[in-house]
């Protein structure tokens, strides 16, 4: 198997890995540098560094790439110890990189307003793939976004194509509470890894109530960063995109930075969007 072929179709299908490679080697190591082995979410691997027990533990280290999403330099002296002589036979130094193997997040804007214009633009910037969901072909169509990949000019086809995991991000600045509604109805029920709503707080909490109507349960709404964006003061819709791109980040980061979002919705924090201006 080409490990760099399985890597692709990987990412494509939105799937997480770690890529192992032997960097450096010094002694009697019976495996040779650029030797690679990739570990699936599934804990299936392809590829070989060696076998024994310097392959276990790269192994388990490669699940934690994986979820810490950063990557790690293992160092194995192994000069003759028994508890490596289950495959890495003889002495020597034995240097592992384990890389995280990550899809290329993936922005789905809901509204195609100038917010989401100024958003679509510093997302794409920082490496985020661009989707756009708008029932007004006039704001949902390549001449505004240009670097969307994604284009849907229906509501109910883009809640059945688009099949949100890990790697998706769901921005909800619709033109109004009813589409606001009826996005997050279904947003809360995916797999994404970060869903935002803009508008005010009291705007904000009378959705929360609606859904809560309908049967929704207020722990639903505790991932969803509402009104999202970082603190910054933002005014212009350039400035919104800023502080919404920055949350952005902080949350594919794992930075601290993106917790304090996460609350239960009565207690949430002053908006930092006082109109509906999308």
């Amino acid at each position: 198997m080409d490990l760099f072929e399985e890597i692709v179709k990987m990412r494509r299908a939105g799937q997480r890995a770690a890529l192992a490679t032997i960097v450096h080697t010094n002694g009697s190591i019976p495996s040779y540098e650029s030797s690679r082995m990739l570990v699936r979410e599934d804990g299936s691997i392809s590829g070989t560094i060696g076998g024994g027990c310097v392959e276990a533990e790269v192994w388990a280290a490669a699940k934690e790439v994986m979820q810490k999403e950063s990557p790690r330099k293992m160092v194995f002296n192994l000069n003759n110890e028994a508890s490596y002589d289950n495959g890495l036979i003889c002495g020597g130094t034995l240097e592992v990189f384990v890389e995280p193997i990550l899809p290329q997040p993936m922005l789905h804007l809901f509204g195609g307003g100038h917010v989401s214009m100024a958003v679509a633009k510093a997302a794409s910037a920082a490496g985020f793939g661009i989707g756009i969901v708008d029932d007004r072909e006039t704001f949902a169509n390549a001449g505004r976004f240009p670097m969307a990949s994604d284009i849907h000019t229906s509501y109910e086809d883009a809640f059945a194509k688009i099949h949100p995991n890990a790697s998706s991000y769901l921005l909800i600045v619709t033109r109004g509470h009813k589409e606001d509604m009826r996005v997050l109805a279904w947003a809360v029920r995916t797999e994404a890894r970060y869903i935002g709503m803009i508008g005010s707080k009291r705007k904000v909490l009378s959705v929360y109530k609606a859904l809560e109507n309908d049967g929704y349960k207020p722990e639903e709404f505790e991932r969803v960063f509402a009104p999202m964006g970082l603190e910054i003061g933002a005014l212009s819709p350039e400035e919104i995109a800023v502080s919404i791109v920055a949350e952005l980040i902080a949350v594919r980061r794992n930075a601290q930075s993106a917790a304090h979002k996460k609350l239960k919705y009565e207690a949430r924090p002053a908006p930092i969007f006082q109109t509906g201006e999308r």
